[in-house]
């Protein structure tokens, strides 16, 4: 089966190259299914996630309206947390250790980041909060009931989308630094709101993409170790729409 990734992380050829050769199978043979993924086990691997975040977010965010300068664990939190999804996608076997310092690590990224945008804009978090979790039960719902179907021609839409936005982030940021152009997607105009609502979109798309590619695992009985590869992916999804939120919010806060 050809599982055709479409969120940077969760790429399907790390899901196919892990899956376990299916050999004809004896019948005295006991099958331990414990050792294979599910979906039920991605999903407690998930909030396992999600609780080691909020916890780590609670610390750079105790420590900016404390006072504390919170920028190196901040910015440090940002760095190794990637520095974790590059290993893991070229190492998913060592997802279960790297997942939760993926969380750890990120936590403190979001925790930082969200107190800035707070102080700046009293109200923000929540409502970037709210509108993720929103955003997540609506695609879930959308795509356990099939009204929007994860076909090939919406994969490749999907990933044709996310790489142009990536190539888009990088220039932009590498010009910025070199220069004194000043990218369209900064500031609040009317362009860069309508940039960051596009972004926002094909974020909540790639949440398509991670179910399938979760589901699809779960019934390829991949390896257990893929349920936290499929956990950090969805993760790495939700961040990248929160964020996305924060930015959107902020652009239409300071229009008032």
């Amino acid at each position: 089966m050809n599982f055709n990734s479409k969120n940077p992380f969760l790429n399907s050829k790390r899901f196919s190259s892990n899956a376990e050769p299916r050999t004809e199978v004896h019948q005295a043979q006991i099958i331990d299914y414990n050792q294979e993924m599910t979906v039920s086990g991605t999903i407690n691997k998930t909030a396992i996630l999600f609780l080691i975040l909020c916890g780590a977010a609670m610390v750079t965010w105790w420590m900016t309206f404390n006072g504390i300068n919170p920028m190196l664990p901040t910015i440090g939190g940002a760095i190794i947390g990637f520095i974790l999804v590059l290993v893991s996608s070229f190492k998913p076997q060592l997802s279960p250790y790297l997942a939760p310092g993926y969380a750890l690590f990120e936590g403190l990224f979001i925790g930082g980041i969200s107190a800035i945008f707070e102080l700046k804009f009293p109200g923000i978090v929540i409502n970037a909060v709210g509108a993720t979790l929103v955003t997540f039960l609506v695609c879930l719902g959308l795509y356990k009931f099939r009204i929007v179907k994860v076909t090939e021609q919406f994969k490749s839409v999907v990933v044709a989308a996310t790489l142009a936005i990536a190539t888009y982030y990088l220039i932009s940021w590498v010009v910025s630094m070199f220069s004194s152009w000043t990218p369209v997607h900064y500031g609040n105009s009317m362009m860069s709101i309508g940039i960051s609502v596009f972004v926002i979109i094909i974020a909540a798309l790639n949440l398509f993409l991670d179910f399938d590619l979760i589901e699809k695992g779960a019934r390829e009985k991949m390896p257990k170790f893929m349920e936290w590869y499929g956990a950090m992916g969805l993760m790495i999804t939700l961040v990248w729409l929160y964020i996305e939120f924060l930015r959107l919010l902020s652009k239409l806060s300071s229009k008032d």
